[in-house]
């Protein structure tokens, strides 16, 4: 009888967790970082425990850690599909696209409403919290091999404006997909557009931005 108490704990300790995760994604994209309690976290996601987030997390900065990397590990998984295509490739667009088309396809199979893209803008804003999603989105392989690709075809560029480049790829990323996850959510976005779409209109800025002359 113990042990097969014992057993569902862990269960249910994940399965809690992925339910605080889901109601802090979309107070965070709804109401922003800072609006949002962690009181208020706990109490949407059914908690009786007002202190669940820090039980579960141990802080607020765990919570936007692990709930950014549980996106990211299934991104990950599309974009290993989109490296063995870009593999040994000298084009920027291939790396480029390679860097997109996995972010979009993960948004595409949240369905709508979705929060996480907006979540994502809220938390890239954030100067602390930034710097930690940015850290720890770093040690995936994936996106390092990616990011390797993409440099090894814009090693003419000098570092810093490959660096200054690669923050505004990243806000532009960030803040479309969240622009499109918006206006789905509220119903006004064009019927004629679509996730894959977007991925294709955002590798054809990101070629261009990457690949300008440098004054």
């Amino acid at each position: 009888m113990s042990t097969a108490a014992g057993s569902t704990r862990p269960d249910r300790a994940a399965e809690t967790r992925q339910v605080i995760m889901a109601a802090a994604e979309r107070l965070f994209a709804e109401h922003g970082l800072s609006a949002v309690s962690s009181r208020q976290i706990a109490e949407a996601a059914g908690q009786r425990n007002v202190t669940a987030v820090s039980y579960h997390f141990g802080s607020r900065p765990g919570l936007v850690r692990a709930l950014m990397a549980r996106h990211g590990e299934q991104v990950d998984v599309l974009r290993e599909r989109h490296l063995r295509t870009a593999a040994g490739s000298t084009d920027v667009r291939d790396w480029v696209d390679c860097l997109v088309r996995p972010t979009s396809e993960h948004l595409a199979a949240l369905g709508t409403p979705s929060w996480h893209a907006r979540c994502a803008a809220q938390v890239m804003t954030d100067p602390t919290l930034r710097v930690l999603v940015i850290d720890e989105a770093l040690t995936r392989p994936p996106l390092t091999r990616t990011l390797e690709g993409l440099h090894r075809c814009l090693a003419h560029l000098p570092s810093q404006v490959l660096a200054e480049r690669g923050d505004m790829a990243r806000q532009l990323i960030v803040h479309t997909c969240a622009e499109r996850e918006r206006a789905l959510a509220e119903g006004t976005a064009p019927p004629h557009t679509s996730w894959e779409r977007t991925a294709g209109s955002l590798t054809d800025a990101l070629v261009g931005l990457f690949t300008a002359p440098v004054s």
